[in-house]
């Protein structure tokens, strides 16, 4: 109890910057406080993320007003640009009237020493001058105004600078870049923090997904959990029994759209609907055998073919709902299993781990409970949980962990949408469960529970 209680206390801290204890506290004064924090079932604290204070209205009138004023300081600095460009082609205006101006002066000079003789003629260049300075007068006007305008504007940036730095001391550590990189910063760790999280323990269910609707009510389908981000064919096997044909699919929209783009007639039929792609290649029960057999998709051939000693098979220990379900194949962060039921087990559940090379059995757990009595079943991190029903009222409700070979009672409701389950399988890659619904392909989300070991945990 004391280690697990460690071990929360750390993900907390780590959540924090990996701070040490006395600094994992902040004040209101440092301008943070709680944004999200989660517990566990028995209300202990698992992680708690904080986040800047702020009163949202009051912040987001402020960011508002920051930024109509930047605006209005930008649209006025385009407005003097204009501006400065009319004034200066208004000032090469004055410096020819201004050339002309002296010029005219000069004729008034001649006319006084000569007023007789060169009156008519000074008088007609001077009226012709006069006009062409006419329309000086309304640029002229229009400079002064102008200038005005300018001197106006150059006294409201300077307000409005003013304003800006106001309002930037005020808002100071909520500016929003800093905000952003504290943001960035916290993805970061907390990805960082996901590196460490391997396995957990199943907490919820949620969904199912819908998928597609094909195919008769029994079936499987299915994703290689070891395969590349970028490869995501799917595999789809219909009927428990008496068929050899699997059916492939680039991704999960060529699966919907039902564009194959190949198909596998494998050497012999199998048994049932739990099957398992792994690594590349496929493991199934041979039908009307305990035999598992490793087929590779690549080269189109078996690999490996093994008895799974004292196995029950072709429905002497089936699940609840029958269809050959004696050995249910399936993989997990750990690696591959099979579970099933034997004589010298009364019947009771035996998990088995399996080498993926030879398909020996590595090590085995006997369980007490009944095979026949369950449902379906599916391995998340080397731990079983059995559902009760593969009709209405579906739960988890039975788990043993191969970890401390022991068992609990849970009570983890599922929502079983088409009444009828004959595949349920675990994906570790895509951390979602696979099932079969009464002929709906569907997808459940889990919700698993992780605890980050440190290296004080003992």
């Amino acid at each position: 109890m004391r280690a697990t209680s460690n071990l929360l206390n750390f993900l907390l801290l780590y959540l924090l910057a990996g701070l040490d204890p006395s600094k994992t506290q902040i004040s209101p004064k440092e301008g943070w406080q709680v944004y999200s924090s989660a517990q566990d079932p028995d209300g202990r604290c698992i992680c708690t993320v904080v986040a800047p204070e702020q009163n949202l209205c009051s912040r987001d009138a402020k960011s508002r007003q920051l930024r109509q004023l930047l605006e209005k300081v930008q649209n006025m600095s385009q407005s003097i640009e204009v501006l400065n460009l009319r004034t200066q082609r208004d000032f090469q205006y004055v410096l020819k009237m201004e050339t002309q101006m002296k010029g005219l002066e000069a004729k008034f000079r001649q006319i006084e020493d000569d007023r007789e003789t060169l009156m008519t003629k000074h008088f007609q260049e001077l009226k012709e001058k006069m006009d062409e300075l006419l329309p000086l007068i309304p640029v002229l006007e229009q400079y002064k105004t102008d200038a005005k305008l300018i001197t106006q504007f150059k006294e409201e940036i300077r307000n409005l600078s003013a304003v800006l730095t106001g309002i930037q001391e005020e808002i100071g550590a909520y500016d929003y870049e800093e905000l952003h990189q504290r943001v960035l910063n916290l993805e970061t760790r907390l990805r960082d923090c996901m590196k460490k999280l391997t396995c957990g323990k199943l907490m919820k269910i949620t969904g199912p997904v819908t998928v597609k609707t094909s195919g008769t009510r029994f079936g499987a389908w299915m994703t290689d959990p070891l395969a590349s981000e970028k490869n995501n064919r799917v595999w789809y096997m219909d009927s428990y029994t008496n068929n050899k044909i699997v059916r492939e699919y680039k991704s999960i929209a060529d699966f919907v759209s039902g564009a194959e783009s190949r198909t596998y007639n494998l050497p012999f039929k199998w048994a049932g609907t739990n099957h398992v792609v792994y690594n590349g290649s496929l493991y199934f029960n041979k039908y009307q055998s305990n035999i598992i057999i490793k087929y590779s998709f690549d080269l189109g051939r078996v690999l490996a073919q093994r008895s799974l000693e004292y196995a029950g098979f072709h429905n002497v220990y089936p699940y609840t709902w029958g269809g050959f379900s004696d050995i249910d194949l399936m993989a997990d962060e750990i690696g591959l299993w099979a579970v099933y039921a034997t004589n010298q087990n009364a019947g009771n559940i035996v998990i088995s781990q399996l080498n993926q090379d030879t398909l020996e059995v590595m090590k085995s757990w006997s369980t007490g409970y009944p095979k026949r009595s369950a449902g379906e079943s599916f391995m998340i991190c080397g731990t079983l949980y059995v559902t009760n029903s593969h009709l209405t009222g579906a739960k988890v409700y039975y788990s043993y962990s191969t970890k401390t070979s022991t068992y609990e009672y849970t009570d983890i409701p599922f929502h079983n949408q088409y009444f009828h389950i004959s595949m349920l399988d675990y994906n570790a890659r895509d951390r979602a469960l696979y099932a079969w619904n009464n002929g709906h392909q569907v997808l459940f989300n889990v919700t698993l529970f992780h605890i980050i070991k440190t290296e004080d945990d003992t």
